[in-house]
């Protein structure tokens, strides 16, 4: 019954936006904005144009190498950041002062040092999912309790063992939640990096859909398109949470 409900309700409220899309369409009179079939048979013709697959790969490309890139310096950083009091006492305070400059910022200066090319939305992609993995991270090595880390000494564990033992696993629930934090802030950077600094992907599909001819049939199926995979991207995040060892954490805490 619950796997009943978790698909019904979905669709039946997918069904009821399509609704009121149509009747808005319909009642307003607009020439402009576009049906939902319109918008389906635009992506159907991306589709035979070949387009649409390069396009989905090249936007998964690019945020899967900045995102990648993002986890695997920012969590150790985190961890080190969170470890030694010395070290975050003097990198936190350049790190709070960089994260709350908007990546986009960035992006003149990244077209600058890359040029039009994959490296500049990477770049942006990197500096939007590193500064919450890196937060997260050093969070959740501070909020460990501190009854954990004696039982571990206790037991004559080796500060490597400790770690993969017991804090590890203890902080793994928190940098879980930074990580899905930062994949969602990349998504939505990459889509914004893709209008100006290269000429593939999902968000150069949607400018360049509305400056060549004003096609808001392909500008409204590309916006779907990235909603539709940010919440599959989503989806699979909150899969990992039903892990053994990520559940261990949650009791844990």
């Amino acid at each position: 019954m619950k796997k009943f409900e978790n698909f019904l309700l979905p669709a039946g409220a997918f069904t009821l936006l399509l609704v009121v899309w149509t009747l808005g369409v319909e009642l307003s009179g607009t020439k402009i904005f576009p049906r939902p079939m319109e918008v389906w048979r635009g992506t159907q013709e991306l589709f035979h144009r070949g387009v649409l697959v390069s396009y989905i790969r090249d936007s998964l490309f690019r945020v899967g190498v900045g995102y990648t890139l993002a986890v695997s310096i920012g969590v150790p950083v985190g961890i080190v950041l969170g470890w030694y009091p010395l070290a975050s006492a003097a990198v936190n305070p350049l790190i709070q002062t960089l994260r709350p400059i908007s990546p986009l910022a960035w992006m003149p200066l990244a077209i600058i040092w890359f040029g039009v090319s994959d490296v500049a939305p990477i770049f942006l992609i990197f500096l939007a999912a590193f500064f919450p993995v890196v937060v997260s991270t050093m969070n959740g090595v501070r909020n460990v309790p501190p009854m954990f880390r004696q039982a571990g000494m206790n037991f004559d564990l080796s500060p490597g063992r400790l770690f993969a033992k017991v804090i590890f696993p203890a902080i793994l629930p928190q940098v879980l939640t930074g990580l899905r934090i930062a994949l969602g802030i990349a998504w939505l950077v990459l889509v914004a990096a893709e209008m100006i600094a290269v000429d593939s992907g999902l968000g150069y599909l949607i400018i360049d859909s509305r400056n060549a001819g004003k096609r808001y049939d392909l500008v409204v199926s590309g916006m779907l398109m990235i909603g539709g995979i940010g919440l599959i991207l989503d989806l699979l995040m909150r899969r990992t949470e039903k892990l053994k060892a990520v559940r261990w954490g949650f009791r844990a805490q």
